[in-house]
């Protein structure tokens, strides 16, 4: 081997003299260590430093020597001694430079101190490995197999320190090495405590709440499925004081909340906190959803600020057998005479049947009603679901009378329910469209349902008759019309007033000038009196008839009427009568030509 200075030979001697060491002390425990000069000391004397503790394993070479901390060796007191004397004295150092042995001047006090009987057992150390931060379980084993051991030889070594066979420093060592392995113990189980701590979902029901008829809510469940629950109980005994003061089968402080994929809260209550959520004991939470969805975001926060966040989809609750609907409005205005649907949607909740029968309650008979889907527009009496889903669109189509009846009175709301029956049950149930049933008898039958309500609305509408429209009169002469004013619409007309849009200068009069009111199908008469100027020319002139009025405070407007009117000039009576008998007398002259021709 050749060396290019003095101080790296010297200090590959002193790796190789650690490589001895460590081999011969770690037949007696895990570690090995050393405490003497650096690689690069210089040793001369004059810089003689100890150096930091250094700690080694079986994967550790001469060359890695100056990278690691350092722990004790057995020996220390012995090795620090010769070499502090040897290399501080001047007289010493030049013996030993004379008889040679100023070379290996370790080499000599290391074999000197592993010949003595009590350097030959090392100080019991606790053993690394490297993938205890991976494997939390196996490294909790081997920290406890550690501790366990510690604990055992110290107890030993007590009894033979009481029977004087050991000195107390041995003691003293074998204290310290059960102290660190309790340290590395109970270091590695808050490892496994804290860092394999986990909550997940367990289950997801969306159902509908009892009494309410449309409101959706969510039933959560989370559990604490903490990694290596079970097999920790069988590593720590149940009656560890550590093992009951750090609860290893609790997650504290769970903050639970329902998100959309916007990242809004749409679960009432906004957020849930659980103070401790055991192992093996599932926490049950309720949200009321805001919105109505089958796919929800559960975020979770636990522990020292861990979180998580699954999108999961509702489950549907099979322990009911119901077919929930629900309406998009379920308070309508119609007029009488009219047509409405209601829209709806039908959401199983079922694990029994797929199949539902769907009727309208306390709807009065003078209403005609009848379920159609929403999507083909066929009418509907029995509705089924297909395989895999769970939310249809259906429609519920009402027909109102023309006119008020008993039951169906303008501006009273008519309350009633839309009702979805399973299949297997409706002949226990009955026929209910004949039937009035109050919300708990509903209730009672345990049966999807939801509530709706109709409002009978009227519209006052006028209708304007007149026998005649077109009139001829001369100069100077009034023209009188007759109209009828009905009330052909379904509320009550007030304060029904026709006007007359006449030409310039032309006189109007209508009487009477206002009806005050007209119920359903009553009439009215009015007469108008239209006069032109005296002066007027011969011609046909036009005069428009206008009819309002007010109808639930709304304001109705008739059909527009136009009247014409004919204006002619005074006729000639002398020269018409000249006329009539020239016409009459050539007629005659024909009947006796042609009578004198035929008898020819």
């Amino acid at each position: 081997m050749c060396w290019t200075s003095q101080e790296n030979r010297r200090g590959t001697i002193y790796r190789l003299i650690c490589e001895l060491v460590h081999k011969r002390s770690c037949r007696y425990s895990g570690q090995a260590t050393f405490w003497g000069l650096t690689a690069n000391s210089k040793l001369d004397g004059r810089a003689l430093s100890p150096v930091p503790w250094i700690p080694f394993d079986n994967q550790t070479s001469a060359r890695k020597l100056d990278k690691f901390q350092p722990i004790n060796l057995s020996f220390q007191r012995l090795f620090i001694a010769p070499q502090a004397i040897m290399w501080s004295i001047p007289p010493m150092r030049k013996t030993l430079e004379k008889k040679g042995l100023q070379k290996y001047p370790l080499i000599c006090m290391v074999i000197v101190g592993l010949l003595l009987p009590w350097a030959a057992v090392a100080q019991q150390g606790t053993f690394f490995n490297e993938r205890d931060d991976q494997y939390l379980l196996l490294g909790l084993k081997r920290a406890k197999i550690i501790f366990e051991s510690s604990r055992s030889e110290y107890e030993r070594l007590q009894g033979m320190y009481e029977s004087k066979l050991i000195s107390e420093s041995e003691l003293d060592k074998s204290e310290v090495n059960f102290v660190e392995a309790e340290v590395n113990y109970q270091q590695q189980m808050l490892a496994v405590l804290f860092e394999a701590q986990y909550v997940t979902v367990q289950s997801a029901v969306k159902y509908e709440a009892s009494g309410t008829g449309s409101t959706q809510r969510v039933r959560l469940v989370i559990a604490n499925a903490a990694a290596g629950g079970a097999e920790f109980e069988q590593l720590i005994e149940f009656e560890d004081d550590l093992w009951r003061s750090l609860q290893p089968d609790v997650v504290h402080d769970v903050y639970v909340s329902l998100l959309n994929d916007d990242d809004a809260i749409i679960g009432l209550p906004y957020e849930v906190k659980v103070d401790e959520l055991h192992y093996g004991s599932p926490a049950e939470i309720d949200f009321s959803l805001l919105v109505d969805t089958d796919i929800v975001s559960v975020n979770i926060i636990y522990g020292n600020g861990s979180s998580r966040r699954l999108k999961v989809f509702l489950e549907k609750d099979a322990s009911v057998n119901k077919a929930v609907i629900q309406s998009e409005q379920f308070s309508q205005e119609v007029e009488l005479g009219g047509t409405t649907d209601f829209a709806m949607s039908i959401e199983l909740f079922s694990g029994v049947s797929d199949t539902f029968k769907l009727e309208a309650v306390n709807l009065p008979a003078e209403i005609n009603r009848y379920f159609l889907d929403s999507v083909s527009g066929n009418r509907l009496s029995q509705f089924q679901f297909m395989e895999g889903i769970n939310t249809r669109q259906i429609a519920l189509r009402l027909f109102l009378p023309e006119r008020p009846t008993q039951l169906v009175n303008m501006d009273i709301p008519i309350p009633f329910y839309a009702v979805s029956i399973p299949r297997e049950r409706a002949e226990e149930i009955g026929d209910l469209r004949n039937r009035t049933l109050t919300l708990a008898e509903l209730q009672a039958l345990d049966v999807g349902y939801t509530a709706l309500e109709l409002v009978p609305r009227g519209l006052g509408e006028i209708l304007v008759r007149a026998p005649q429209l077109f009139h001829t009169i001369s100069a100077g002469e009034t023209v009188q019309v007759s109209l009828e004013v009905v009330n052909e619409g379904t509320r009550r007309l007030d304060n029904v007033q026709v006007e007359v849009d006449a030409p310039f200068n032309w006189v109007e009069r209508v009487e009477p000038d206002l009806i005050s009111r007209l119920d359903i199908n009553q009439e009215g008469k009015v007469e108008l009196f239209i006069t032109p100027p005296a002066d007027i020319i011969q011609g046909r002139y036009e005069v428009r008839v206008r009819t309002t009025s007010l109808s639930d405070d709304l304001p109705i407007r008739g059909e527009d009427k136009t009247i014409t009117v004919q204006i002619s000039q005074d006729a000639n009576v002398y020269g018409t009568l000249i006329l009539i008998l020239l016409i009459v007398g050539l007629v005659l002259g024909i009947v006796v030509f042609g009578i004198k021709l035929s008898r020819r």
